[in-house]
């Protein structure tokens, strides 16, 4: 897939964010990547201080990053639809870091 076109997946996946969780989001990028330098497998990385643990203190930081790796999606999906269906997951996954939601509640919730 191209890498275009894959960054339109990542899109349409936070188009899928209701629009007051998408206005709720601070200081936070989406980047895609190839793949984790350390973890080759991993399909998203969320790295910040989520919405739930900043204070007073957290003026002028830099964004916190979504990072999407793309080869390591493309590896675990053998058709364009479990592509767009995982991608969309993996995304709504880190934004659910953002807002402070650990992975054992969005396992929970059917998003691991």
């Amino acid at each position: 897939m191209e890498p275009q076109r894959f960054d339109e997946l990542v899109a349409d996946a936070l188009d899928l964010i209701p629009t007051e969780l998408a206005a709720a989001m601070d200081n936070v990028v989406i980047l895609v990547e190839d793949r984790h330098p350390d973890d080759p497998e991993l399909l998203g990385l969320y790295e910040g201080v989520a919405l739930t643990e900043r204070d007073s203190d957290y003026g002028g930081s830099l964004p916190d990053a979504i990072t999407i790796y793309r080869d390591a999606l493309l590896d675990v999906c053998d058709t364009d639809d479990e592509l767009v269906e995982e991608v969309a997951v993996t995304v709504i996954h880190e934004i659910a870091h953002h807002f402070g939601i650990d992975d054992d509640r969005l396992d929970e919730l059917g998003w691991s």
